[in-house]
């Protein structure tokens, strides 16, 4: 499996930005993929997951209400849409995919991950 983040860049505070993960596998529909981020000098952080048959989605406190995960199967794509940005979402986002449809919040559980992608929030 391969999955590969697209979408990052320049942002100004305020602005919005829509992250692609995109993966191969014939049974995507069934994975559950996460987002992740990573600041300079800090830890992995959990942002949000999506899982595979019934879509279900959950959210980190920090940025409930402000990002939307969603999936497009037929594209094998999964997309985390990010409004109201700030300066402390500045960060290489990762996806990652679980193909067992495990629903964690921990990146360990997570098996195969994207390259990163970086968002640069600028105030």
């Amino acid at each position: 499996v391969q999955l590969q983040a697209s979408g990052g860049g320049l942002v100004q505070v305020g602005g919005s930005v829509r992250l692609s993960c995109a993966a191969s596998g014939r049974t995507f529909s069934s994975y559950t993929v996460g987002w992740f981020r990573q600041a300079p000098g800090k830890g992995r952080e959990f942002l949000a997951f999506i899982a595979g048959r019934d879509g279900n989605t959950y959210y980190a406190d920090s940025v409930k209400g402000r990002f939307t995960v969603s999936r497009d199967n037929a594209k094998n794509t999964v997309y985390l849409q990010m409004n109201s940005l700030k300066p402390e979402d500045t960060a290489l986002y990762y996806c990652a995919a679980d193909l067992l449809g495990h629903r964690t919040v921990v990146a360990g559980g997570y098996v195969y991950w994207g390259q990163g992608t970086q968002v640069t929030v600028s105030s």
